[in-house]
């Protein structure tokens, strides 16, 4: 009864630790403001067995420097430019002709994403974009219950440079696990990084805090994009949004304006309420999938605020990239394999494309199944 409910649910067994997991050498750059001018970069180095030591150097806020992050599963690494003029928000909406490449919920898988990635070309086997004037979607949660939470952003933040100097764009759309991180609510994320924040001598809030680079680059990101027709969010969207009188830019802005505060309940029903609510919001709900009694034409309703022709949706596991409510809702949450342990069912990655004006399923391998 308890495996029917589990393989109900898209549920998995993990197992097989692999023992690198407590190795970290060269685990960064973890990097944060001091002041408005200066810039302190760390890296920890070491294991569990002989304990752990960490280095630090500052430069000025103000100068473009390069530097490297690491994975110590395989021994590899990838450059990375750092740039604090680049830290901007990016557009709610583009059009154009280009291919989209949507994936949701990698949840700290360093290895797993880049693999995807280069099976598919998005990305050589030198880690470089190839992608052209492609959309790559980051439909959220990229972060949280596995081990390499900093390499996934700092590999996101470095291809979405490269895309951007070849045409192209990296869209990382927010998720609720972004925002918990956001709000120092670490209890999906891995014991690593309370660990990782004794290290650095930081409260475990400082690690996407105001003062981190990474922090104060998520909190740049849209929680909704339009692209070439197509609406993006991690959650969806429910009836209520749908209803009210903002437009896409003044949504991502009520939101982005409390990403660091907590959402709680309050005797009076406002937007902001009900854009971040953990049942409404649009990183959060999960009408599409858990809710009987949602109508096509409330979904319709949705899709009609944006003029958008569907919606693709991360944060509720689906058993495969999949097509519902006519076509219309296209869920593409599925259970990715963990870099450092192994699962029961085992799953490959899968990924949505779109180009010419059809729908794919694509796997691992990049092999593709028209929905």
């Amino acid at each position: 009864m308890g495996l029917a409910i589990l393989l109900s649910e898209n549920g998995a067994i993990h197992y097989g630790d692999n023992p690198l997991r407590m190795n970290w050498n060269n685990d960064g750059p973890y990097i944060f403001f001091e002041g408005d001018s200066i810039l302190s970069i760390q890296y920890i180095h070491g294991n569990r067995e002989e304990g752990f030591d960490l280095t630090t150097k500052k430069i000025s806020s103000n100068v473009k420097f390069e530097t490297s992050c690491y994975f110590n599963l395989d021994g590899s690494s990838f450059d990375i430019v750092v740039d604090t003029s680049q830290i901007r928000t990016p557009p709610s909406s583009y059009m154009d002709e280009g291919s989209i490449f949507a994936v949701s919920d990698i949840e700290s898988g360093f290895r797993t994403f880049r693999d995807l990635l280069i099976n598919n070309k998005i990305i050589d086997h030198n880690l470089h974009w190839c992608f052209g004037n492609g959309h790559l979607v980051l439909v959220g949660d990229f972060v949280d219950r596995g081990l390499s939470t900093t390499q996934v952003l700092w590999f996101i933040y470095k291809l979405e440079q490269e895309a951007k100097a070849k045409g192209g764009n990296v869209h990382f759309i927010i998720g609720n696990h972004e925002i918990k991180n956001m709000q120092a609510n670490f209890d999906s994320s891995s014991p690593k990084y309370t660990i990782v924040s004794y290290i650095l001598e930081r409260g475990l809030h400082e690690l996407y805090g105001r003062n981190s680079f990474l922090g104060r680059w998520m909190a740049s990101k849209n929680s909704i994009e339009l692209i070439n027709g197509h609406l993006f969010v991690h959650g969806g969207i429910h009836p209520d949004v749908a209803g009210l009188d903002l437009d896409i830019d003044e949504m991502n802005e009520i939101i982005r304006s409390r990403y660091r505060l907590g959402y709680f309940p309050r005797r009076e029903m406002s937007d902001e309420q009900i854009l971040t609510s953990t049942n409404t919001g649009p990183a959060w709900y999960r009408g599409y999938f858990k809710d009987g009694d949602l109508s096509q034409a409330q979904v319709e309703s949705g899709l009609k605020k944006f003029n958008a022709i569907a919606v693709v949706v991360g944060h509720t596991i689906q058993r495969k990239v999949n097509r519902i409510f006519d076509g219309k809702v296209i869920g593409i949450d599925i259970q990715h394999p963990n870099d450092f342990h192994k699962n029961w069912p085992h799953r490959e990655s899968e990924a949505l494309l779109i180009e010419n004006n059809r729908y794919y399923r694509v796997l691992a391998n990049a092999t593709k199944e028209e929905l």
